[in-house]
């Protein structure tokens, strides 16, 4: 009998768990290649229902279907922007829900997703902040935001160039355990076998995590939001400043162990009149000088509550001027502004372009 170990009559979700747990799952009375095959379907096939594994015996296909569910998110809207990003708002098993969203561009994809539910981090320019935290994710909630994604849009890795950034909901330091879960699941090579180099975690500075993190065996790449060129004015706009002090995140960053391959990358979100001069930007490449790092600035992308204004483009540029003399500089073209998915901007927003 299949060891399924159910908790408020809701049946455990195969999408998540990894080859040892799907054994054990199974239970001592299938052989251990059954296990094999169910993770196969799973995370390589990315099967859309537990009948289409056709590999089983018909009435193993049975009990998984009776005592487990597949574990995929739900599409509860779709909003499709003038520059084809795609907005999803999915359900999950206990009716809370998410955000994820898609990218496409020319020669890449990026699926930008969720690690909890809401966010208790308060930065004072994001919207999903107004929220507050909800739950965390599970393991299988991450990564089937990036499954669900994938299989609507007709992509799999590692044929197409699919990135993942951990930038949706949710500060994803506070989840490690789960996101570092998926990040196992979501490169190992029989499965879903992405690279690490497509992953990337994006964080608020939640120092002691950094450093967790970086003793892990497979683990994405890091993101930090820097936001500021002081610890005064990163503690008005980031309260988290007040218990994880910049000087000391840029310390933990200096020790980070970079592989070969790897930069640091440092987000910033350019304010208007308020964290956006010149000598803001000098600041931050002096911040920035020891560090082995590229720095993506990004201009507001404004939403309802954000008592904040967007730059102009003449000024980020200017900004980006004065940091391209020190290190890599990119501006992040805002994709979905319309649709209220660009970054900051996920809130469970309702738009009228529900295509659904």
């Amino acid at each position: 009998m299949l060891q399924a170990l159910k908790s408020n009559d809701m049946p455990p979700a195969l999408i998540g768990m990894e080859l040892p747990e799907l054994r054990a799952a199974l239970g001592p009375s299938q052989p251990a290649f059954r296990a094999r095959q169910v993770f196969d379907a799973v995370y390589r096939l990315q099967v859309a229902d537990l009948t289409e594994i056709s590999t089983l015996p018909q009435a193993l296909r049975s009990q998984l279907f009776a005592e487990f569910r597949l574990g995929l998110p739900e599409i509860d809207k779709l909003y499709i922007s003038v520059d084809g990003t795609r907005r999803y708002l999915l359900r999950l098993a206990d009716n809370r829900t998410i955000e994820t969203v898609l990218m496409p561009e020319e020669h890449r994809d990026t699926i930008c997703i969720s690690s909890q539910v809401g966010c208790p981090v308060d930065c004072k320019f994001c919207l999903t902040a107004l929220m507050g935290l909800e739950r965390n994710l599970t393991a299988g909630e991450i990564v089937g935001q990036v499954l669900l994604a994938a299989r609507e849009n007709g992509l799999k890795a590692p044929d197409s160039r699919i990135n993942v950034v951990l930038m949706g909901m949710g500060e994803p330091l506070l989840n490690l355990d789960n996101v570092l879960k998926a990040t196992r699941l979501l490169t190992d090579p029989t499965g879903i076998a992405m690279s690490p180099r497509r992953i990337t975690v994006s964080t608020s500075g939640i120092i002691p995590k950094i450093e967790e993190m970086s003793r892990a065996e497979v683990r994405p790449k890091l993101a930090i939001s820097l936001n500021a060129s002081s610890e005064e004015q990163r503690r008005e706009l980031m309260p988290i400043t007040r218990k994880y002090r910049l000087k000391d995140l840029l310390e933990v960053c200096k020790r980070y162990p970079l592989r070969s391959w790897e930069k640091l990358t440092f987000e910033y979100v350019l304010l208007k009149g308020v964290n956006d001069s010149d000598a803001d930007a000098r600041r931050v490449a002096k911040l920035l000088a020891k560090l082995n790092a590229k720095v993506n600035l990004i201009a507001l992308n404004p939403g309802p509550g954000i008592p904040f204004g967007t730059p102009s483009p003449e000024r980020v540029v200017a900004f980006q001027d004065i940091l391209r003399r020190s290190l890599p500089c990119f501006v992040r073209k805002p994709r979905g502004q319309d649709i209220f998915a660009a970054c900051g901007q996920l809130k469970r927003v309702n738009q009228e372009l529900v295509t659904i």
